[in-house]
Formats: C-alpha cells, structure tokens, sequence
C-alpha cells in the first residue's frame, strides 16, 4: 500500500465535499452540480479504500461496481444503500451533458450529500488514516 497515494484519493475527495457543503449553503443551488460533487466524493473514497487494500482503482466513475469490490474486502460496506448510490451514478457522467438534464432538489442532493459523508467516516475509520 502506498499511503500517500491513498491520502492524495481522500483528500480530492474532500475537496469534492468542501465544494457541495459551499454549494448547498448557496442560495439557488445548483443542485446537478452538488449531486456530481458527492459522486466524486464517493467515488474517490471508495478508490483510495481499494488503493488502501493494495488493489490498482479500476478507471470507472460506477460506484456500484467499485462498492462490490470493496464489499470483497469488508462486509461492512454492505451497510450503504446500493439503490440511493444507483441513483449517484447518473451524476458521474450523464448529468454533465444537456441530452440527460435533470435537475434534483435540494432535499434529495442533500441526502447525497449526508451518504457521502457516512462513507467518508466509514472509509477513514477502516485505513486509520488521518485527513486534515
């Protein structure tokens, strides 16, 4: 395990969610944009957990697909809400374009926003590692 390679994937991730908590504290959110955000934030999370785990991240923005991998490591992960994560995966690539426009609300990105965060303190309790 490289651990600053793994610190490097937590700390993008935060960055990702110090931008949707700025974002949700915005009047008019751009909701579609908080939504990406968390997906990011979970993605990365999940990524330096495997990374953590000493397996290469696969090059995918699916985080059903990386969760599952996780789950090979730790059954704990079976706590995370697979469909509210399905839903998460739109936000990767396909809201990014005007074909696929959906804009959540606010009580939904916040939702997203909350779940990122549980997998945050999930993920940091498991490698023990420290993020400032």
């Amino acid at each position: 395990m490289n651990s600053d390679y793994v610190i490097r994937w937590f700390k993008k991730a935060e960055n990702d969610l110090k931008v949707a908590k700025t974002l949700l504290q915005t009047e008019d959110s751009p909701t579609d944009i908080i939504g990406f955000h968390c997906q990011q934030a979970i993605e990365k999370y999940f990524k330096g957990y495997l990374t953590f785990k000493g397996q290469t991240a696969k090059k995918t923005h699916d985080i059903i697909a990386l969760l599952n991998i996780c789950k090979t490591f730790d059954t704990g992960f079976d706590k995370f809400d697979e469909e509210k994560l399905a839903e998460l995966n739109f936000f990767a690539v396909e809201i990014r374009y005007p074909d696929e426009y959906y804009l959540p609300d606010k009580e939904e990105v916040e939702s997203f926003f909350e779940l990122a965060n549980k997998i945050k303190e999930f993920v940091l309790k498991k490698t023990k590692i420290q993020i400032d």
